[in-house]
This record gives C-alpha cells, sequence and structure tokens, in this order.
C-alpha cells in the first residue's frame, strides 16, 4: 500500500508527494489516508526541506474523494466510521501542521476528500478545466468537524455550506472565486506553474517561511497573543539568514540562505 502514496526527492529542498493510483483517478482509501499523514509527519522533521509540491498521479484527476467501494468494509456502520474518521482527522492535522510550506498541483478532477487534501496546502495551483465539489449529500454522507473546519478556514462559512449543502461540482473559475484554488493556468502549465511556485519558495529564507505559516495558522485563533508570541515575530533578526539577506540586498547579489 505504500506505493499509493510516493514521496519523491525527500532529500532535496523540494519534495513530492503523489497519490499514486491513477487506475481509480487517485481514489482515496483508508491506508492512503494513514500514509498520507504519516510522511507529512516525517516531512515535518525533514533537515533541509523547503516546499512540498503535493498532486494526484497523471493529469486526469488529483483525487475524486474516498473510494466508496471500501465503504462496505470500512465504513459501513457508526463505529466503523468512527474510526475512518480518526484516520482522516489525523491526516488532515499533519498536513495542515507540516511546518513547510505545501503546493497543491491540481489536475483535473479534485472532490470530496480530494479537495479537502488540497485545500490544506498553503498555494493551490490547478488547471482550467479541473473540477471541484463535495457532493456527500447524494451519499448520506456527513462533513465531520475536523473536515469542515477546513474547508471553512478556506473559502469562509458561507460558501463552505453552499458547497456542502447544494454537492454540486463546479469549474476553476467559480473554485477561485470561493478561494478554493490560488491560482488557475492552461492545463499543460499546471505542473511547471507549481514546480515554479515551489523553486520561489525554496529561494527565500526557510526559517521565514516557517515562520510565516506558523504565524497564519495562529492567528485563526481570537485567543489573544501572548508576549512570547508577539516577541517571535522579532526573532528573525537574530538568525544569519537575515544577516545573509540584507547584506546580499546592499551588495545588489542573490542572498545564500542555510536555514540559520
Amino acid at each position: 500500500m505504500s506505493d499509493t502514496i510516493l514521496v519523491q526527492d525527500a532529500a532535496g529542498p523540494i519534495a513530492t508527494v503523489v497519490l499514486n493510483r491513477p487506475e481509480k483517478l487517485n481514489a482515496l482509501t483508508r491506508p492512503m489516508w494513514r500514509k498520507l499523514g504519516d510522511v507529512f509527519h516525517d516531512l515535518g522533521r525533514a533537515k533541509g526541506l523547503r516546499c512540498v509540491i503535493l498532486r494526484g498521479a497523471g493529469t486526469r484527476a488529483f483525487a475524486p474523494g474516498n473510494d466508496i467501494a471500501e465503504f462496505a468494509t470500512e465504513r459501513s456502520n457508526v463505529e466503523q466510521a468512527r474510526g475512518y474518521g480518526e484516520d482522516m482527522r489525523r491526516t488532515i492535522e499533519a498536513i495542515d501542521r507540516c511546518p513547510v510550506p505545501v503546493v497543491a498541483q491540481i489536475h483535473g478532477i479534485c472532490v470530496g476528500g480530494g479537495l479537502e487534501i488540497a485545500g490544506l496546502a498553503d498555494i493551490r495551483i490547478c488547471g482550467e478545466s479541473s473540477r471541484f465539489g463535495v457532493p456527500i449529500n447524494k451519499l448520506g454522507l456527513v462533513m465531520a468537524y475536523a473536515e469542515i473546519k477546513s474547508l471553512i478556514a478556506l473559502a469562509g462559512e458561507a460558501n463552505a455550506l453552499e458547497i456542502l449543502l447544494e454537492g454540486r461540482v463546479f469549474d476553476a473559475k467559480e473554485a477561485k472565486d470561493k478561494g478554493l484554488v490560488t491560482r488557475v493556468v492552461p492545463d499543460d502549465q499546471v505542473e511547471a506553474e507549481a514546480r515554479a511556485t515551489a523553486e520561489r519558495i525554496a529561494e527565500g529564507a526557510p526559517l521565514v517561511a516557517r515562520w510565516h505559516k506558523r504565524f497564519a495558522r495562529r492567528l485563526r485563533s481570537a485567543e489573544p497573543l501572548s508576549a512570547a508570541e508577539y516577541d517571535e515575530g522579532f526573532q528573525c533578526f537574530g538568525t544569519k539568514d537575515f544577516q545573509a539577506g540584507y547584506q546580499a540586498f546592499l551588495a545588489k547579489r542573490k542572498p545564500e540562505f542555510t536555514g540559520e
């Protein structure tokens, strides 16, 4: 089952994680959810990693959601669903809490659980023919708290409810209008644009990227910031990367960041 989640170039500055089940349009199984969570947990601790590209195998789909054929044995009653949902929750949290910036490279279909996963990325790039939605009302299936929380964080409550209550599948333009994707490009440019985006991230100061991601996540909470949290916003001035960055700017040369 590990082959259905591929990790490429994990030792370099840009790793690629692939939902690798192209014969089923990368439909997600319970073991895939588990493996995906493990992968992101490990990538979050990888030294030297500056960006992760997350994609589905091929260009027909990112993922169409969970494999319905598996439900009869893995999700057919409340008790099974509770365990399945716990695996999903752990993976959602692992992706969301990954300190490394994540770019979603979205080809084709991206609905249901596929949209949930892609929506956890920090930057989401899709092709003009991509399709989005969460048509689970047609299955009598509820989006649990952990899942709906990330959808609301991405698109807002009004858009999230529209998506869930209607169960429509809609185009890339509407997805961008709703905030589900960051950028829409011609289908044949999705991979190149995702790679170029990851390279721009990797060229920046890696500690800064991680700080910005963590600060953005923290500000989702209405809880007041502590004095220590305020102070963390100035810790970058004590890094070697700051010295390298501003000195390179003054010298009109490209900075070399080491993550220190």
